[in-house]
C-alpha cells in the first residue's frame, strides 16, 4: 500500500492515492452485494440497529474532527467546543440506545469481560501510534531527508517485512509465553522502536539509523501482538457474539488510528509552532513520536496487568475468530 502510494503521487499526483480506491471499494460492495448472505441468518424478532450505527459513526466522526481541527482552531475555541460537545452527546446517545434495544450493535455488557476489554484497549493504544507513526515518518523521509514519494515508499517495505516476521514468530512464540507476556513483550518492542525513531529523528538522520533500524524493531514488536491480540479480543465470548467482539477489535482499530493521528499531529503542531525549517520540522516529529513511543509503552504495561496470565491458549471460539482477526490486522499494518 505504501509503496504504491509513493509511486502514484510520483506518477499522478497525491489526488490518485485517493481515486484510486474508489473502483476498489466498489468493486468490494459488488462482491459483498453477490456472494454475501442475504437474510435467511437473523435471529428470530432481530432487526438491524440503524440507530446505534448512526450514532456512533457520526459522534466518532465529530470526535476526530474535533481533534484534528484543534490544532488550527484552538482548544479553547467555539468550534472545537462545540464539536467535541457534539462527539460527547451522539457517543452518549450511542451507549443509551444500546442498552435499551433488543438487537444492539454492540452489546455493552461485552466489555464487562477483562480480556475483551483489555484487548480493545491495547488495540486502539497500539492502532494510535501505528497509524500516526506511519504520517511522520513519511513526512520525516520527505520533507527532512530528502527522498521523494516512491522512494519513501520503498522505504517503508522493511516495515513490512517486521510485521509478517513477528506475525510468524508469534504463532509460535504464544504457546510458550502465553498471551499476557507475548502481548507485553510485542508492545514494550514496539515502544523502544518507536523511541529509537524519536532519538534518530534529525536533520543529521540516515536510513540505516533513522528508518531500517527502528522500523525493524518496531514492526517485529507489532508483528508478535496480532495473534495473542486477536485472541484475548474474543476469549470468554459466546459463540454467537464472536462476530460482535471481532467487529468491536476492528472498530478499535480505526477509531484508534484516526483519534492517534489526530492527537500526533497536535503534538507535533504545537512544538514545531509554524516552523518551516527542517530543524523545526524534526522536533516536531520527534515529539510525535514520543508520545507514540508512550501509547505503546501504556498498552505493554495495560497487557501485563489486565490479562490473566494463565491464558496461553483458551478454548472455544476465540483462536478461529483470532487466526481472521490476526491475519487482518497484519494485512492492514503491512499495507499502509
Amino acid at each position: 500500500g505504501v509503496l504504491a502510494g509513493g509511486v502514484l503521487t510520483d506518477a499522478a499526483g497525491w489526488r490518485s492515492v485517493m481515486l484510486v480506491n474508489v473502483p476498489i471499494v466498489a468493486f468490494a460492495l459488488a462482491a459483498a452485494a453477490r456472494t454475501g448472505p442475504v437474510g435467511g441468518r437473523r435471529r428470530a424478532g432481530a432487526r438491524l440497529d440503524i440507530a446505534g450505527a448512526l450514532l456512533v459513526t457520526c459522534g466518532t466522526t465529530l470526535l476526530v474532527l474535533g481533534l484534528v481541527r484543534a490544532s488550527d482552531d484552538g482548544w479553547g475555541s467555539a468550534t472545537t467546543a462545540a464539536t467535541l460537545g457534539a462527539a460527547v452527546i451522539l457517543l452518549a446517545a450511542f451507549v443509551a440506545v444500546e442498552l435499551r434495544t433488543a438487537s444492539p450493535l454492540l452489546r455493552p455488557g461485552l466489555l464487562r469481560q477483562r480480556p475483551v476489554l483489555t484487548a480493545n484497549l491495547f488495540c486502539l493504544l497500539l492502532a494510535s501510534a501505528q497509524f500516526g507513526a506511519f504520517y511522520f515518518v513519511s513526512l520525516y523521509m520527505q520533507l527532512v531527508l530528502g527522498y521523494g514519494p516512491t522512494a519513501a515508499g520503498f522505504a517503508f517495505l522493511p516495515f513490512c517485512v517486521g510485521v509478517v516476521a513477528g506475525s510468524i514468530l508469534a504463532t509460535r512464540a504464544v504457546a510458550v509465553l502465553g498471551i499476557r507476556r507475548l502481548m507485553a513483550v510485542g508492545g514494550t518492542l514496539a515502544a523502544l522502536g518507536m523511541a529509537w525513531f524519536a532519538a534518530t529523528a534529525t536533520v543529521e538522520g540516515s536510513f540505516l539509523t533513522s528508518i531500517l533500524g527502528p522500523s525493524l524493531l518496531c514492526s517485529l514488536g507489532i508483528g508478535l501482538c496480532f495473534v495473542p491480540l486477536g485472541t484475548a479480543a474474543t476469549t470468554d465470548v459466546v459463540p454467537g457474539e464472536t462476530g460482535m467482539a471481532s467487529g468491536l477489535l476492528n472498530s478499535s482499530r480505526q477509531v484508534g488510528g484516526s483519534l492517534g493521528l489526530a492527537v500526533l499531529v497536535t503534538v507535533a503542531a504545537q512544538v514545531t509552532g509554524g516552523a518551516t525549517g527542517v530543524d523545526g520540522l524534526s522536533s516536531g516529529y520527534a515529539a510525535a513520536f514520543w508520545v507514540a513511543a508512550g501509547l505503546l509503552a501504556a498498552a505493554a504495561l495495560a497487557a501485563y496487568v489486565l490479562l490473566p496470565g494463565e491464558r496461553s491458549a483458551p478454548g472455544g471460539p476465540g483462536p478461529v475468530a483470532a487466526r481472521a482477526d490476526a491475519a487482518e490486522h497484519e494485512e492492514d499494518a503491512a499495507g499502509r
